[in-house]
C-alpha cells in the first residue's frame, strides 16, 4: 500500500473517529443512549436530570432529552428521543404546563408500554401566570412542530425555589423506588443528601437576601415568581412567561420608568436566550446587566465545568446580592 493512499484514505477516518470519541467524552453533541443493566430514566429538562442523577447514583442512567445549550421552550422530541423515552423504565417531566409536547408524546406510546411516568411538580402550589398583561399576541407561542408553549394560567418555573426543588426530588425518589424497590435504601440516603443541600441553599438565600436594602429585580422574562415569593423580592419582567414574547413600546416605557423610580442598577438576562433586548434597555436606562439563570438548561461551558442546580443557584444568589445592595 502506497504512503500517499494511507494519508488520503486512512488518516481522515482516524481523525473522524478521534473527534467523535472526544465529543462523546465531553458529553457534547453525542446522542444520549440507554444502558443495559441500569434503570434508565428519561427526563424533560436539566433540573430533573440533576436531581434524578443524584438520587439514582450508580444504579441509574439518566437521559436528558434536551441537549446542552438548548432552551427547552424551543425544543420538541424527535423519533430518537421518543424511542429513548418509550424504552426507559421511568420518564420524569415537570408538568405545570411547561412541556407542550408531553401529552401528544405519551398518547403516541403503545398501550402496553411499561414506562412509569411522573409529574415532578405534583404537590407544589402553583402561582398564577400574568401573560395577559402583555397582550393576546404574546400569550402563546408554538414551535416548528406545532406544539403549544402556552403556560396557561400558571407559572411553571417552580424549581427556582429550593424548597419546591426538594418536593420535585421527593417525587422522583418515590417513583424510582416504585420502579426499583431493591435499592430503596440507597435512593432514600441519596435523597436525604440532596434534600439537606437544598435546605442549606434555602437558608442561605433567606439569610443573605434579608440583609439587602433593595428588593426590586428587573428580569428578561417572567421566570422568577417562585424565587421572588420565597425571599420577599419584587420581580419586574421585560417579557412575559414565554421567552420569545416581544414587549410592546408601552411595556418598554413602563420598565424604564420602573428602573428610574426604584433606582435599579442592573437588568438580569439569561444565558440560553438572546441578551440583545436586555442590553439595549440597560443602555437606554444607563444601568448594567448581570446573569440570573432560570436553570432551564446548561450552556456547554457550564456542562464542561461540572455545574449543577445548587452551584447555579449559588451564582444567582451572588448576582442578586450584588444587584440589590
Amino acid at each position: 500500500m502506497k504512503p500517499t493512499f494511507i494519508k488520503r484514505t486512512i488518516l481522515p477516518v482516524i481523525l473522524v473517529l478521534l473527534i467523535s470519541t472526544l465529543l462523546s467524552a465531553c458529553g457534547g453533541r453525542s446522542q444520549p443512549a440507554l444502558v443495559n443493566g441500569k434503570i434508565n430514566i428519561a427526563v424533560s429538562f436539566y433540573p430533573l436530570y440533576d436531581f434524578a442523577s443524584k438520587i439514582g447514583g450508580d444504579h441509574v442512567n439518566v437521559v436528558n432529552l434536551v441537549p446542552a445549550g438548548v432552551e427547552p421552550h424551543d425544543w420538541s422530541p424527535k423519533s430518537r428521543d421518543i424511542q429513548n423515552l418509550a424504552k426507559s423504565e421511568l420518564f420524569v417531566y415537570l408538568g405545570a404546563g411547561f412541556e407542550g409536547w408531553v401529552k401528544d408524546t405519551l398518547d403516541s406510546l403503545k398501550k402496553d408500554n411499561k414506562t412509569v411516568v411522573v409529574e415532578a411538580s405534583r404537590g407544589i402550589k402553583l402561582l398564577p401566570g400574568t401573560e395577559e398583561e402583555h397582550g393576546d399576541a404574546n400569550a402563546q407561542a408554538k414551535d416548528d412542530h406545532g406544539h403549544d408553549h402556552d403556560h396557561g394560567n400558571t407559572d411553571p418555573h417552580v424549581w427556582l425555589s429550593p424548597l419546591n426543588a426538594k418536593q420535585m426530588a421527593l417525587n422522583i425518589k418515590d417513583a424510582l423506588i416504585q420502579v426499583d424497590g431493591v435499592h430503596k435504601a440507597d435512593y432514600e440516603a441519596n435523597f436525604k443528601k440532596l434534600a439537606d443541600r437544598l435546605d442549606q441553599l434555602d437558608g442561605k438565600y433567606k439569610s443573605e437576601l434579608s440583609k439587602t436594602s433593595k428588593k426590586d429585580i428587573v428580569v428578561t422574562h417572567q421566570s422568577f415568581g417562585y424565587l421572588a415569593k420565597a425571599y420577599g423580592l419584587n420581580q419586574k419582567a421585560i417579557m412575559s412567561l414565554a421567552p420569545d414574547a416581544e414587549p410592546t413600546s408601552k411595556d418598554m416605557k413602563n420598565i424604564l420608568q420602573f428602573i428610574k423610580d426604584n433606582q435599579v442598577k442592573y437588568i438580569f438576562f439569561e444565558e440560553l436566550v438572546s441578551d440583545k433586548l436586555a442590553k439595549t434597555l440597560a443602555k437606554d436606562a444607563g444601568v448594567e446587566t448581570l446573569v440570573l439563570s432560570p436553570i432551564e438548561g446548561l450552556t456547554e461551558e457550564q456542562a464542561t465545568k461540572g455545574d449543577d442546580y445548587v452551584s447555579l443557584m449559588e451564582n444567582n444568589l451572588n448576582n442578586l446580592i450584588k444587584a440589590l445592595q
